[in-house]
């Protein structure tokens, strides 16, 4: 990456900090049956050029900020930084004319990300793909029966690699290809899917068109198909600036490992909150030139940089979708509405055949004798700009939309009242409560095929989640929570590795459970007693830091 993109996304894209690191373990000994299984990730594959050179991979994006290329490149960003500054200040803030603003802001952001945009009707205009090998790989597979070589299938022979950008529709059709292909080959009537992340929204895409005949079971995991907060709420019109939450999300990368983030930084955030400074500009902000402002930018921002993808309006969540058109394209018979129909029409389309059928969708996979698993992962912060920032949630999605549909505790702070608790249990749904009371699993899509998983982050595929799906999706009969001594609710260790049953004693794993079981604090009193604590802690590391 270049040191623009570091500069640029690191002041306009905040909802993109947190990119957790992509993981898979897989023991050999812990399964191994005679069904292909077809399995399916998300957005963590390289985008490369036609000379295979990678041009995007957002695993890599935290890495652009620690670039120091000098020279030409530093000229570059001060001409963009320059062509943005000049049209806010002389014409926004001055004039309240926000317009060349907005087509600067899109302009010089969009010409670091010309490589991996789509075109306005939402295609790849400039043959970029992803790795070539992967494909070569996938034809390999495809021809090639592991039974046979061997006596049983692994969960991972068949990996499905697509361009996670497109329309998950045109995907599926690649999808249908694949899995005609492997049947074919191997002489099985149906496969199983694995599906993570936005491969859950092509799974989705697969059976909306061509149904659950040649299925015999389907695993979602960290699944994005009712929407992912972090993607629906960044484009809506949801945005809550919160101290608080940044340093949840610090913390969590540094619990994760995915970044190292000094105590001194998390120090002045938490002052700067404490302090009311974070809540008095956004207050300021919002009360001056916020409504201006959000729209236009969130356009610009928007179709510069991952919405011209198809594959990510997937994750917009059917109560934001409206919203999400309005703020990036225009209201109805705008200009920009008019310029992108084409992306808008495959937009409409995924909305049409998929998002708004997703009710029949469950029906029809449970109706056909499909085996089901969902795994719904929590305990870690959203992206600090969203609403939704204080809910309980996986990094990228609430578990209520991970879990399709578990009922939980209105925010982080809080549990599950005793009064709904003994009512569950008075209903016989008692055994559905998680034992850190935030989680009630009976109003699931499928409760008893849903298992939930704590401390295991949005994009981490643990091994104990693969075994669990794998054995569920291949099996004669469907197993249901009660069948595993896992129990419904288990929780992940970092430091080992270890999955284990989650009880009342071990259920806090948050990196921030602290901030939890102080909850926040609300009278005047309390606010003067936290401010002046934290202003001591943030003195004690400045000297620190300064004697070394």
């Amino acid at each position: 990456m270049k040191k623009a993109i570091s500069i640029i996304l690191s002041l306009v894209l905040v909802f993109t900090l947190f990119v957790p690191s992509f993981a898979i373990e897989v023991p050999e000994e812990y399964w191994g049956g005679d069904i292909p299984v077809i399995s399916m990730f998300g957005d963590g594959e390289a985008i490369r050029d036609e000379n295979d050179n990678i041009v995007f991979k957002f695993s890599e994006l935290l890495n652009s900020f620690n670039s120091s290329e000098e020279g030409e490149e530093n000229s570059s960003v001060m001409d963009a930084v320059i062509a943005i500054l000049q049209p806010f200040l002389l014409e926004g803030i001055l004039k309240d004319e926000w317009d060349n603003y907005y087509a600067a802001l899109e302009k010089e952001i969009g010409d670091l990300f010309t490589e991996v945009r789509y075109d306005k009707n939402g295609e790849c205009a400039n043959n970029t793909d992803i790795s070539v090998n992967l494909r070569n790989i996938m034809y390999e597979k495809q021809n090639t029966d592991y039974y046979a070589q061997r006596g049983y299938y692994y969960a991972y022979d068949y990996q499905f690699w697509y361009d996670w950008r497109q329309d998950p529709r045109e995907t599926a059709d690649e999808l249908h290809e694949y899995i005609e292909a492997i049947k074919k080959t191997t002489g099985r009537d149906k496969v199983a899917i694995l599906s993570h992340c936005l491969g859950t929204t092509v799974a989705m895409s697969y059976i909306a068109k061509y149904g659950t005949d040649s299925i015999c079971g389907i695993a979602l995991d960290g699944s994005v198909i009712e929407g992912a907060e972090i993607i629906s709420e960044s484009i809506s019109g949801k945005f809550n600036i919160d101290g608080a939450a940044i340093n949840r999300l610090l913390y969590d990368m540094n619990a994760t490992g995915s970044a190292s983030i000094d105590e001194f930084i998390t120090a002045s955030i938490d002052l700067a909150t404490k302090s009311g400074l974070i809540d008095g500009l956004t207050g300021t902000v919002k009360a001056t030139i916020y409504d201006k402002l959000v729209k236009g930018v969130t356009s610009a921002l928007s179709l510069s940089t991952f919405f011209t993808w198809p594959g990510y309006w997937a994750c917009v969540s059917a109560e934001d979708y409206d919203n999400a058109l309005d703020y990036v394209f225009g209201s109805e018979g705008s200009t920009k509405r008019n310029e992108y129909a084409g992306l808008i029409e495959k937009i409409e389309g995924y909305n049409t055949d998929v998002r708004k059928e997703l009710n029949n969708i469950y029906d029809e996979i449970e109706n056909s004798g499909a085996k089901i698993a969902v795994i719904g992962k929590y305990g870690f912060q959203l992206a600090p700009i969203c609403e939704s920032a204080d809910q309980i949630a996986d990094q990228y999605a609430t578990l209520t939309k991970a879990s399709l549909g578990a009922t939980t505790a209105s925010s982080i702070y809080e549990t599950l009242s005793d009064e709904y608790i003994e009512q569950r249990i008075a209903e016989g749904k008692g055994k559905y409560i998680s034992p850190d009371k935030q989680v009630d699993a009976s109003t699931c899509r499928f409760p008893e095929y849903t298992w939930f998983t704590k401390n295991i982050s949005h994009s981490y595929w643990h091994s104990f989640e693969t075994a669990l799906m794998y054995k569920v999706i291949t099996s004669d009969v469907q197993y249901t929570v009660d069948d595993f001594d896992c129990t419904q609710f288990v929780v992940h260790d970092y430091a080992t590795g270890l999955i284990s049953p989650m009880t009342e004693e071990n259920c806090h794993t948050e990196s921030w459970y602290e901030e939890i079981k102080d909850g926040p604090v609300n009278s005047f009193f309390g606010k003067i007693i936290a401010f002046f604590k934290s202003l001591i802690e943030w003195f004690r590391l400045l000297f620190s830091n300064i004697t070394g």
